[in-house]
């Protein structure tokens, strides 16, 4: 069976407050994810490969994904 925390990671990313809204605005038009605002921070939501394609173009912008 496989660990949740995998399948999590995965599957989300989260962003700190204070990430710029035109980042935020760019990701809700250019991958199919959820946008989710929780406690002060964004959980970006997805499959596996609209997450991996995210986590690629926040790099490219300069955001640290961990």
């Amino acid at each position: 069976m496989p660990d949740p925390t995998q399948l999590r990671d995965s599957t989300q990313i989260v962003l700190p407050d204070g990430t710029p809204r035109a980042l935020l605005a760019r990701l809700d038009e250019e991958f199919a994810l959820t946008l989710l605002e929780e406690d002060g921070t964004y959980r970006l939501v997805g499959s596996p490969v609209e997450i991996d394609r995210a986590s690629d173009y926040l790099v490219r912008q300069g955001i640290p994904v961990a």
